[in-house]
This record gives structure tokens, C-alpha cells and sequence, in this order.
């Protein structure tokens, strides 16, 4: 019995032991089952590490090698189909900059290369494959673009505010309106307050002045800049003056002007505006007679397209001034018109009529706008320039 009992007890233990070690076997299979899991995940973990790694480095690369493309100059010369030749010659006519023979027509490229037209049309797609220009673009890349776009202040914030912000770089802005209604003052403002730093409303840019009326004053230019703080040697220093003599010489110096800004450009002087005052005081005395109008127009077209290339390659505002005629068959609302027909309408970027009304007070009304309602702001003219009523 006792023989029995033992070999009970043995078999008890041996059962035990047996469990025990079937429960140790479970427990490490589920240790070794974990940590092959913990293994598997940690390798996992890594490995989107070092994708996540590689892909920020590729998109550092792809950043600073578009930084780094941003910031390349490209001459004429890496443009096919343009030898040393064409390049100097094209560089004598004005065309000194990929840019500008990107957006140049065929006809006036061969006729200041002196070359075929058809060399000049692939000339033309080559610049503008290099200046990348030309090709459709997404909304959401112009509105990135369209953040480069500046604001010059006038002085007079309900007229900023009647602009949108101030008067906006790379578009045309045409003031029209009767003698004695502010045209020529508020071009003066605009010379001054161009020079300010951003944060004063200014671009810290240079101006040129077309000058087709002889109505350029330095001393009013001393006055303004005196108000705003300014020294007036250094404004007028940053003002470049030209007066225009007839239509043709009138375009001409746009031609000039685009000169002048590429080698301001290069001596760390940007010019951010340019203004005609007047745009028709010549084309209006030298074309008489319906006869002459088609002639007239199409000079007119090609000045204000040359005016608004020159806007947009050098990021510049471009300012006109207008003037105006009576519609005598008018019996009801104002007689007064701006002079240069549909062509100064529908290149105009923004329209401004401006009338005059008690003492130093004036009236801007916006007439046409890209993207701002009509309205009017009321402002004047001051000895210290261009300020809130």
C-alpha cells in the first residue's frame, strides 16, 4: 500500500512538473512570439524612419536646387539659336535680359537682330521655355505669384483704401480728370513715397518720370519729401527725369527707360515706378482728324503694351496721367471723357477720375477695376502733398 502511495505521490509530482514545464513552453513561446512582433515593429519603425529621412532630404535637395535655379543668371548667350553676335546686337537694341525676349513679338526681334522672322519665333519659344513663361499655370501658383505684387501709398488712406491697398505694381493705373484736379500732384506723392521703406508704404525703389508736359517741379518734390522726413537731395537724386519732345520720342524712352532700369538694377536700385505725365498730349496734337486715327491707335497700343512689359519685368507700377474731352451732345450727367478711346480703356488696369471740388479737396472715383468695386474717396492737396481730408 505504502509502494502504491509513492508511486501516486511520483506520478502527482511528475504531472505537476510536467504541467509546469508546458506552461513555461506556452509562456515563452509567447515571449518569443512578442518579441519577434517587437522585432518585426521596431524593424518596421526604422525602415519608415529612414523613408521619412529620405524623403526630407529629397525635398531639401528639390528645395535648394530650386533656390539655387531661382538665383541663376542665364545670359542671352545660353538661349539656342542666339550667337555672340545676335546676343550684342540684341543687348544694343534694348533686349538685355532673357525676360525680354521672352515676351518680345517676332517682328520686332528680327528687326532688331537683324534676322529671319522665323529664327526669331524659335528664339522667342527658347527664351521663354528658359524664363518659364508662356504655359498654363494653375490658380493657386498665380495667387502665389501675385504676392510679389507691391503697393505704393498715396498718402491719403480712403484713397488707398479706394485702390485697394495703394497703387499696385506690375498693372497700369490712368488718372484722368480736368486741369487743376490732382493728375500731376499725385505723381509727385507716388516719386516720394515710392523711396520709403515697405513698412512706411514705399518700395524703397527708384523712379523714372516720362515728362510730355513739361510739368515736373523739383521744389514741389523738396516740399513732399520734407513732410515725410525725407532728405530731398537723396529723393530727387533717386528720380530720373526725361521730357518727351513728340509720340515718337515719347516711345522711345520707354525703350530708353528699360536701359536705365537694368543698370540701376545691377547698382542695387530697382525702379518701382514709372510715370507719363501726360500719355496723349502728344499722340492728341500730332494726329488731327478721323483720317489719322487708325495710325494714331495702334501707336497708342504698342506704347501702353511697352509700358506694361516694363511694369512686369522690372515688378514696377506704372502710373499715366490722362486728359479729358467734353461730349457736347451729353444733356444729362458729366460731359467729361478720357481722350484715347478704347484702346486706353481696355489696357488700363485700374481707372481713376479725378474732379475737383471745395478749396484743397479733390474726388477719386474709381471707374474700372480687375477686382475692386466703384467707389469714391475724398482727399487733398496740401503744401505737404497728398493727405486725408
Amino acid at each position: 500500500m505504502r509502494m502504491e502511495s509513492v508511486g501516486c505521490q511520483v506520478d502527482e509530482v511528475d504531472k505537476r512538473r510536467r504541467g509546469d514545464l508546458m506552461a513555461k513552453k506556452k509562456n515563452a513561446e509567447k515571449v518569443g512570439k512578442a518579441e519577434g512582433e517587437d522585432v518585426k515593429k521596431n524593424a518596421k519603425s526604422a525602415e519608415d524612419v529612414k523613408n521619412v529621412k529620405d524623403k526630407g532630404d529629397a525635398k531639401k535637395d528639390n528645395a535648394e536646387k530650386e533656390v539655387v535655379e531661382s538665383f541663376k543668371v542665364i545670359d542671352l548667350e545660353d538661349i539656342p539659336h542666339v550667337g555672340a553676335a545676335i546676343a550684342e546686337k540684341l543687348r544694343s537694341a534694348g533686349y538685355s535680359t532673357v525676360d525680354a525676349v521672352a515676351v518680345a513679338s517676332p517682328n520686332e526681334l528680327s528687326s532688331a537682330a537683324e534676322i529671319g522672322e522665323s529664327t526669331a519665333v524659335k528664339i522667342i519659344a527658347e527664351a521663354r521655355k528658359l524664363a518659364n513663361i508662356g504655359g498654363f499655370e494653375s490658380g493657386d501658383l498665380i495667387l502665389e505669384r501675385r504676392k510679389k505684387v507691391g503697393k505704393i501709398k498715396t498718402g491719403s488712406k480712403d484713397l488707398d483704401n479706394l485702390l485697394g491697398g495703394g497703387v499696385e505694381t506690375q498693372a497700369i493705373t490712368e488718372l484722368f480728370g480736368e486741369f487743376g484736379s490732382g493728375k500731376t500732384q499725385i505723381c509727385h506723392q507716388l516719386a516720394v513715397n515710392v523711396q520709403l521703406p515697405p513698412d512706411k508704404g514705399g518700395l524703397n525703389g527708384s523712379v523714372i518720370v516720362i515728362d510730355t508736359e513739361n510739368t515736373f517741379r523739383p521744389e514741389r518734390i523738396i516740399q513732399m519729401a520734407n513732410a515725410k522726413g525725407l532728405d530731398p537731395d537723396e529723393v530727387l537724386k533717386n528720380i530720373y527725369v526725361a521730357q518727351a519732345y513728340n509720340s515718337n520720342h515719347q516711345m522711345l524712352l520707354v525703350d530708353n527707360a528699360k536701359e536705365l532700369a537694368n543698370k540701376l538694377k545691377k547698382e542695387g536700385k530697382n525702379v518701382r515706378l514709372i510715370i507719363v505725365d501726360s500719355l496723349m498730349s502728344h499722340f492728341r496734337a500730332e494726329y488731327v482728324g478721323r483720317g489719322t486715327l487708325a495710325d494714331r491707335q495702334q501707336k497708342l497700343n504698342r506704347h501702353l503694351h511697352d509700358l506694361m512689359r516694363f511694369g512686369e519685368l522690372f515688378n514696377a507700377a506704372v502710373v499715366v496721367t490722362n486728359q479729358v474731352q467734353a461730349k457736347p451732345d451729353t444733356f444729362f450727367g458729366d460731359p467729361t471723357k478720357p481722350v484715347g478711346g478704347h484702346i486706353v480703356a481696355h489696357t488700363a488696369t485700374f481707372r481713376i477720375y479725378l474732379r475737383k471740388s471745395k478749396g484743397e479737396l479733390r474726388v477719386a472715383r474709381l471707374i474700372d477695376s480687375p477686382h475692386l468695386p466703384e467707389g469714391e474717396a475724398v482727399f487733398k492737396v496740401t503744401e505737404r502733398g497728398i493727405e486725408d481730408r
